[in-house]
Formats: structure tokens, C-alpha cells, sequence
């Protein structure tokens, strides 16, 4: 039995969440089941849509080292071997704290301290510059994108094909949208250009019903919320624009070509590095910058370029391979 511990809400929305259940499905895949450590309710549902099992702590998710005396008598009375932990909240205490019971496998991408844990996975495009083999000689180490935790869906998923115009336009928001990005998109897009344009609105957007009617007019124009199948409108899309978290690595995956923004510190070092690469174009940080202009002006760029598409595809895949989750199961069960 795998034991995750992890969250969700509407403050760090479900980046978190579903990278940990595409590990948890690959690895029931494997042959090993997985519960959730959760400190409140607020996951509980798409864990169960998920078919696994759960144990909520009842404690504050921002406060982790508060819960240690609970984690403390699960870990005796399940006998739990290992947990994985994907937080920012961890501080150096609760991690020590843990691994004096288990084994901790953690997942990093702000290298905020060093992590007293057994296994550490950065699978982040700018891994490198944390220095990782240098300071961790004791610890198992699985770096770079080949250990991107996508879902199965994502692997193999072949060349896409690139029109000589961008006919499906795809904007996604994340679990949150506080800066109305979606909104502001739609106001300034020519969207007469595009034959079909799919919003994806996260579980946790709140103005989903007024923008649903605000565009009610517009044809072509589709509204989604908390899709299951999100990968099926990344498989269609000619263009996609998207936040700069694990979306990211699973649009690599898909080969299509996007335009990322930022609206938070943690996703600065991965829309850097995309754009340092020539894999994905940055159109600035919502906070400080007039993102939507970028944007804008970034789909003229694209919009009748298949060969600068097709180029930005290629390398998109080269970086993404779609087996990440397998290969940390694997690791995790003791295969590899």
C-alpha cells in the first residue's frame, strides 16, 4: 500500500492532487493500491470518482507540522511502510519528524531548504539549476521530465497534426482563475478566426455561469468546468493557452503548441525555462504585465505559421514522454 499525503483546495487548487493520482494510478496498474492522507474534505470526491481509499486528518492543510501525532499513530496502527508527500507547507521538522517512522519520497520544485527524505523527484524542466547530485548523496534522486507524472492517457500519444491554420483554440485556467484571465481572453481574441474555441474552467472558478452567458451568442465559442477528459480537448486543439504548472508538461505530451502565462512565484522557473528551450512562448506574469496583449499578439504569430507549430510540437514531445507516473511507481514498488 502506497500512502500519499496531499491537498486541495481553492488557495493551491489541484495541481498537486492530480499529479499524485497519476501515480496512484499507475501504480494500481502495477499491482499496488494507494490511500490518501487529506487534511479536510474539500478532495474527497474526485478521490472517490478515483476509486481509492482516503483518511481525513482533520487538521489545517497550512500547518502540517500540527498533524505529526495523528500521522504518528496511523503510521503504527496501518503499519505504513512509505508515504509520499506533495506540499508546499513541509517544513524541515515535519519531514525529519516523519522519516524517523517511514520512508519519504517528496515531490520538489522550490528547492526551499534540504529535505531530510529517502527518495526526491524534481521533474521540472529547470531541475538543473538546483544543484541536486551535489547535495543529496544519501538520497534517491529522479530528475528531469522523463519522471513528468501525467496519465496514462499521455503516453504514446503520437505526431499531431498541424493545420495550416489554427482552427481549435483552447484556454484553460487552472483549478483557480482569480485574475479573470479567461474573461479578458475571450474580450480581445478575434474569435471569428477560429472555427471552435473550448474554455476549460477550473473545480474552483466561481464566475463559470455568468461567463457561460455572457458568450451565449457565440457559436463557437464552448464552456467546460472540472473536465475529466481535459486531454481530449488538448488532442484537438491546434493552439492552447495555459498557466505555467503540470498542464504544461501534459500539453508536451499532447504536441501541442501553447502560449503559457504565470499568476504565482512557484511557476516562474518552469515558463522561464520552457521559453529559454523554444519549447513554449511566455506571455508574461498577470500580476505585472498586460498578459493579454502578449497573448494576443502571440496567436498572430502562430495563427498561420503550421511550420513554426510544427517545430514547437516536436520539441514539446521530445521533452514529454507521457511515462513519468510508471516509471515513479516502479521506483516506488521497488521495480526499478
Amino acid at each position: 500500500m502506497l500512502y500519499i499525503r496531499t491537498d486541495m483546495n481553492d488557495i493551491m487548487a489541484t495541481g498537486h492532487m492530480m499529479r499524485c493520482l497519476s501515480i496512484a494510478d499507475a501504480a494500481k496498474r502495477i499491482g499496488e493500491d494507494s490511500t490518501f492522507l487529506l487534511s479536510d474534505y474539500q478532495a474527497v470526491e474526485l478521490i472517490e470518482e478515483r476509486g481509492y481509499h482516503f483518511i481525513v486528518l482533520n487538521t489545517k492543510w497550512d500547518c502540517l507540522e500540527k498533524e505529526l501525532d495523528i500521522l504518528q499513530e496511523l503510521i503504527q496502527k496501518y503499519r505504513i511502510k512509505k508515504i509520499l508527500v506533495d506540499s508546499y507547507q513541509v517544513t524541515y521538522q515535519y519531514l525529519e519528524s516523519l522519516s524517523r517512522y517511514v520512508k519519504i519520497i517528496y515531490i520538489d520544485d522550490l528547492n526551499l531548504f534540504v529535505y531530510p527524505v529517502d527518495t526526491l523527484i524534481c521533474y521540472m524542466n529547470y531541475w538543473k539549476k538546483f544543484n541536486y547530485e551535489t547535495i543529496y548523496r544519501q538520497t534517491k534522486l529522479l530528475l528531469g521530465t522523463k519522471y513528468t507524472p501525467v496519465r496514462e492517457c499521455y503516453k504514446n500519444c503520437g505526431k499531431k497534426n498541424i493545420r495550416p491554420k489554427i482552427e481549435n483554440l483552447l484556454l484553460m485556467s487552472g483549478g483557480t482563475d482569480h485574475f479573470n484571465l479567461l474573461e479578458k481572453i475571450l474580450e480581445k481574441i478575434q474569435k471569428e478566426k477560429y472555427i471552435r474555441i473550448d474554455v476549460i474552467c477550473g473545480r474552483y472558478y466561481n464566475h463559470y455561469e455568468l461567463l457561460r452567458q455572457r458568450y451565449k451568442q457565440c457559436h463557437n465559442v464552448f464552456f467546460y468546468k472540472a473536465v475529466k477528459n481535459i486531454e481530449h480537448y488538448m488532442f484537438q486543439a491546434d493552439m492552447a493557452i495555459s498557466a505555467g504548472g503540470t498542464t504544461l508538461y501534459e500539453l508536451c505530451a499532447c504536441g501541442t503548441p501553447t502560449i503559457s502565462y504565470s499568476f504565482a512565484d512557484n511557476q516562474k522557473n518552469n515558463v522561464f525555462q520552457f521559453q529559454d528551450d523554444g519549447i513554449i512562448d511566455y506571455a508574461g506574469d498577470i500580476r505585472e504585465s498586460d498578459v493579454v496583449e502578449m497573448i494576443v499578439s502571440y496567436l498572430e504569430k502562430y495563427y498561420d505559421r503550421p511550420d513554426l507549430r510544427a517545430e514547437r510540437s516536436e520539441k514539446m514531445q521530445g521533452c514529454v514522454d507521457g511515462k513519468g507516473s510508471e516509471r515513479i511507481a516502479r521506483m516506488l514498488s521497488g521495480e526499478e
